[in-house]
C-alpha cells in the first residue's frame, strides 16, 4: 500500500518538481536564464524572438517564466538592426537612456513575475510544511498507539501465566480432594467390613437368643411340669393326711367301739381260760399303723422337699441364664442401636461428602469452562491487536513513505529556492557594469555569463544526482524498515504460539 501510494502520488509531485528545476535550473537545451535574455546570449547561441509569457504547470503549480529576447534586443542585435556598427559614431547618451529605460521596464516586470512566484513557492512551501507537522503528529499518535498495543501484548502473556498458575492451584485442590475421596471411600469400606461382621454376630446372637428361647421354654415346661407334679403331691399329701385323719378318726372309733365292748363282755362274760389281750394288740396294730404313716409322711416329705429344691435349684438357674440371656440380648441390641446409629451417620456423612464432591467438580468444570472460554476470547483479543498492530504498522509505513516523498519535495523545493536565490544574486552583481560599459564591455560580460551558467548546470547536475542518491537511499530504507517490521510481527506472532505449544504440553 505504502509503495503505490508513494509511486501513484509522490512521482508526479517529483517529476512536478523536476521540471521546474530544469526551468529554473535547467542547461542550455531548455532555457537560458532571464538576466542573459536581457544583456544578451553568448555567442555562440543564437537568439530567437518570443513574447515574455507567464505559463502554469498542469497541477497549479507555477512554472519559472522565461523571458524572451525579443522585447529587449541584445547589443549584437541591436547593431544589426540599426546598421550601425560599434565602431561607428552614435551618441552615447541616446543609447543609454534608451537601454536603462527598456531595461528597467523589463526588470521590473521580471521582478515582479519572480515575486508572484516567490509567493506562490512559498504558499507551497507553508503548505508543505503544514503537511509534515501534521504528519509528524499523527506519527507520534501511532507510536503511542503501537507501544500501548506493544504493551497489551505483553499484558496476555501475564494472564496466561496467572490463568495457569490458578489452573495449577485447582488442579492440587482437585488431587486433594480426590485423594481425600479415596481415603473416605476406603473408610466406608472398613466401616461396610465392620457392619458385616456385626451384622454376623448379630445374626449369631440372635440364634443363641432364639436357643436360649427355646431352652427357656423348655425350662419353663419342666418348671410346670414341676409345678404340676408339686400340685399333684400336694394333692396327694392332702389325701393322704385327710386319710390319715380318716383312718385315725375310724381307728378312735373301732377303739372306742372296742373299748365299749370290751367293757360289756367284762361285765356280762368272765372266762375261766385265759383271753387274749386286745388292748395290747390294738396297740401293736395302732403302732404299726402310726409307724407306718409316719414312715409314708416322712418319705413323702423328703420326696417332696428333694424334688422342690431340685425344681427350685433348676429353676433358679434357669432364671439366672434367663437374665444373663436378657442382658446379653439387651447388651447386643445397645450395640446394634449404637452401630446403626454410626452407620447412618457415617452413611449421611457419606452422602453429604459425594454431594460436596459432586458440588465441587462441577463449580470446578464451570470454572475450568470459564477459564478456556476467558483464555479463548483473549487469544481472540490478542489475535485482533495483533492484526491492529500490524494494520497500524503498515499504515504507518505508508505514512513513512508519503513522509520520506514530501522531505524528498521539500529538499528539492529548498534547492530551487537556493538556486534561484543564486540566480538572482549573480544577476544582480553582474547588472550594472552591463549597463554602464561599452560594447567590448559587453561582449566579455556575456562569456563571463555563459562560464558562469555552465557551472552553474554542472552544480544543477551534481544536485540532480545527490537527489537520485537520496531517492534511492529513502527507498532502501523503505525496504529496509518494511522488512524489519515484518521481521518483527513474525516473530511476535511466534512467541503466543510458542507459549501456546508449552501450555499445552504441560497439560
Amino acid at each position: 500500500m505504502g509503495w503505490s501510494l508513494y509511486k501513484k502520488g509522490t512521482r508526479p509531485l517529483l517529476c512536478s518538481v523536476s521540471e521546474q528545476v530544469k526551468m529554473s535550473y535547467g542547461s542550455e537545451v531548455f532555457s537560458s536564464s532571464s538576466y542573459r535574455r536581457i544583456f544578451g546570449d553568448s555567442p555562440r547561441y543564437a537568439s530567437s524572438p518570443s513574447r515574455t509569457t507567464m505559463s502554469a504547470s498542469p497541477r497549479g503549480s507555477y512554472r519559472s517564466s522565461s523571458l524572451s529576447r525579443s522585447n529587449v534586443p541584445s547589443l549584437g542585435s541591436y547593431s544589426k538592426k540599426s546598421g550601425r556598427s560599434f565602431s561607428s559614431p552614435m551618441p552615447l547618451e541616446t543609447f543609454d537612456l534608451a537601454q536603462s529605460s527598456v531595461l528597467n521596464n523589463e526588470f521590473k516586470i521580471i521582478r515582479t513575475n519572480e515575486k508572484e512566484q516567490m509567493q506562490g513557492l512559498n504558499d507551497r512551501f507553508a503548505m508543505f510544511i503544514e503537511k509534515v507537522r501534521n504528519l509528524e503528529q499523527s506519527n507520534k499518535v501511532l507510536e503511542t498507539e503501537l507501544v500501548a498495543l506493544r504493551q497489551r501484548q505483553s499484558e496476555p502473556s501475564r494472564l496466561a501465566e496467572l490463568y495457569q498458575q490458578e489452573i495449577r492451584e485447582l488442579r492440587s485442590q482437585l488431587e486433594e480432594l480426590n485423594g481425600e475421596k479415596s481415603q473416605l471411600l476406603i473408610e466406608r469400606d472398613n466401616i461396610e467390613d465392620d457392619l458385616q461382621k456385626l451384622r454376623g454376630k448379630y445374626e449369631e446372637e440372635f440364634r443363641a437368643r432364639e436357643e436360649a428361647e427355646a431352652t427357656l421354654k423348655a425350662f419353663k415346661k419342666d418348671v410346670d411340669d414341676a409345678t404340676m407334679v408339686r400340685l399333684d403331691l400336694e394333692k396327694k399329701v392332702e389325701s393322704l393326711l385327710d386319710e390319715i385323719n380318716f383312718l385315725r378318726k375310724v381307728h378312735e372309733e373301732e377303739v372306742a367301739e372296742l373299748t365299749d365292748m370290751i367293757q360289756a363282755a367284762q361285765v356280762s362274760v368272765e372266762m375261766e381260760m385265759s383271753k387274749p389281750d386286745l388292748t395290747s394288740a390294738l396297740k401293736e396294730i395302732r403302732g404299726q399303723y402310726e409307724s407306718m404313716a409316719s414312715k409314708n409322711l416322712q418319705s413323702a416329705e423328703e420326696w417332696y422337699k428333694t424334688k422342690f429344691a431340685d425344681l427350685s435349684e433348676q429353676a433358679n438357674r434357669s432364671t439366672e441364664v434367663i437374665r444373663a440371656s436378657r442382658e446379653e440380648m439387651n447388651e447386643f441390641r445397645r450395640q446394634l442401636q449404637s452401630k446403626t446409629i454410626e452407620i447412618e451417620s457415617l452413611r449421611g456423612t457419606n452422602e453429604s461428602l459425594d454431594k460436596q464432591l459432586r458440588e465441587m467438580e462441577d463449580r470446578h468444570m464451570v470454572e475450568i469452562s470459564n477459564y478456556q472460554e476467558s483464555m479463548a476470547e483473549l487469544e481472540n483479543e490478542l489475535r485482533s491487536t495483533k492484526n491492529e498492530m500490524a494494520r497500524h504498522l503498515r499504515e504507518y509505513q505508508d505514512l513513512l513513505n508519503v513522509k520520506m516523498a514530501l522531505d524528498i519535495e521539500i529538499a528539492a523545493y529548498r534547492k530551487l529556492l537556493e538556486g534561484e536565490e543564486t540566480r538572482i544574486g549573480t544577476g544582480m552583481t553582474y547588472s550594472a557594469p552591463s549597463i554602464t560599459a561599452g560594447a567590448g564591455q559587453g561582449y566579455g560580460y556575456q562569456t563571463r555569463i555563459y562560464s558562469s551558467s555552465s557551472k552553474g548546470s554542472k552544480k544543477e547536475g551534481k544536485e540532480e544526482d545527490q537527489q537520485q542518491e537520496s531517492k534511492s537511499g529513502g527507498k532502501m530504507s523503505h525496504r529496509e524498515v518494511y522488512e524489519e517490521t515484518v521481521v518483527t510481527t513474525k516473530k511476535i506472532e511466534k512467541q503466543p504460539d510458542a507459549s501456546d505449544n508449552t501450555t499445552n504440553q504441560k497439560n
